[in-house]
């Protein structure tokens, strides 16, 4: 029986899809690190939990992991998916002996200064960057690429803890919130226009075995600035022809450059309006937003299980045929507070009902989520890419979320 760590400080739904899979893997002992225990059905899962006060320090997760070998054996794998967590997972096998990706590799996707220097060096495109300790550093940046620009930690996950900035006045009030300095540096990049997409691998053994891309309606960082807007990703049917020839020759190659072995990346890449490439950055773990969920009603297969199978076992059981296009519609909507109302959900229904194959609606009596993702989705599938479009767009115009 193999031991496998999983690491997850909340048991968030999003999060729990990966251990299921971890856990119906043949000959899998699933044990857990957590700062809160999951419970019901997904607390079954594990043979064994041990409870930190804290899953993002490492010497924490080195304990616990000790604790979970002493009390069943050598651990085959440590396994979690959260971003904020893969250096942490990366020192902690170092430490006790486990095999998968090493701290250094792990670093160089999580600190997006050092991966842009890096793929640079391979030659790759992307937003021009400076990391900024002064403010003569920031005056410096902006001489070289003007306004708007873009600030952020050198560690951040997508476009969370991101600005925008327009003018002096913004630039100057985003380093004072990220407390930029010599000990702190923040991230300066251009601001790059376009058309935004994600592109998605699974490697084994530093070969890409499956490839996947999204496009976003509208772009991350304008969902994060503007929390009312309903948003939509969408997963075309073909992505084998010229659209995404080269967007998908970029994306093998910055797997390769940055040296991941095994495990899932997701790359976000914008299509500039003269038709040229940039990767904004690429993450060593799943994508959020769905993604993995519509990946799997794409290709009618688990990619939850595809996930597991390769950071557990090695192993790839694809091709997989992509047989739809796919839709994500989130929902949310202006006002705080909870929600007070859901309106056009039945009219929605006559209109793409016939396509949905998932739905989360948001709950009357709920908190307003904090989270991009809003407080509910509508995943919509069919062979033809114009189909799925048309009604995510429909879904979202339809449905309408109150609160008070």
């Amino acid at each position: 029986m193999r031991n496998v760590v999983f690491v997850a400080p909340f048991p968030l739904d999003a999060t729990m899809r990966f251990a299921r899979a971890v856990a119906r893997l043949a000959g899998v002992r699933l044990l857990g690190i957590v700062q809160k225990p999951a419970a019901g059905e997904d607390g079954k899962l594990f043979h064994d939990v041990v409870q930190v006060e804290d899953a993002l320090e490492t010497n924490q997760l080195i304990m616990a992991g000790r604790l979970l070998e002493r009390r069943h054996g050598k651990l085959h794998r440590l396994v979690g998916i959260l971003e904020p967590l893969q250096v942490q997972l990366a020192e902690v096998r170092l430490a006790l002996g486990i095999a998968g990706t090493d701290p250094s590799t792990a670093d160089l996707f999580r600190d997006k200064a050092r991966m842009k220097d890096e793929l640079r060096k391979h030659g790759l495109p992307c937003a021009r960057h400076k990391l900024v300790t002064t403010w003569a550093d920031a005056e410096a940046f902006v001489a070289e690429v003007g306004f708007p620009l873009v600030v952020k930690p050198p560690a951040g996950m997508g476009s969370k803890s991101t600005w925008r900035i327009a003018n002096t006045d913004e630039l100057r009030a985003a380093l004072r919130a990220l407390h930029a300095s010599p000990e702190r540096p923040a991230l300066a990049e251009e601001f790059l226009r376009g058309r935004e997409f994600s592109f998605e691998t699974i490697t084994i053994g530093g070969e890409v075995k499956f490839q996947s891309c999204t496009r976003y309606f509208p772009t991350p960082l304008e969902v994060m600035e503007k929390p009312w807007i309903q948003w939509v990703v969408v997963l075309p049917r073909d992505i084998d022809g010229p659209d995404f020839a080269d967007a998908r020759a970029l994306g093998v190659k910055a797997v390769k450059a940055l040296g991941l072995e095994t495990g899932m990346t997701h790359m976000e890449w914008f299509r500039r309006d003269d038709g040229s490439l940039a990767i904004g950055e690429i993450a060593a773990r799943p994508p959020g937003a769905n993604i993995v969920l519509a990946n799997s009603y794409a290709h009618d297969a688990d990619m939850y299980k595809a996930w597991a199978r390769a950071v557990v076992d090695d192993a790839f059981d694809g091709p997989y045929e992509r047989k739809y296009a796919v839709a994500v519609a989130f929902l949310r909507g202006v006002g705080r507070g909870r929600v007070t109302g859901v309106d056009g959900i039945a009219r929605a229904n006559e209109l793409v009902g016939h396509l949905a194959v998932e739905s989360k609606l948001p709950q009357v009596g709920a908190m307003r989520s904090d989270s991009y993702e809003g407080d509910g989705y509508v995943i919509v599938r069919d062979p033809d890419t114009d189909v799925v479009r048309d009604a995510a767009a429909k879904i979202i115009e339809t449905i309408q979320i109150s609160y008070s």
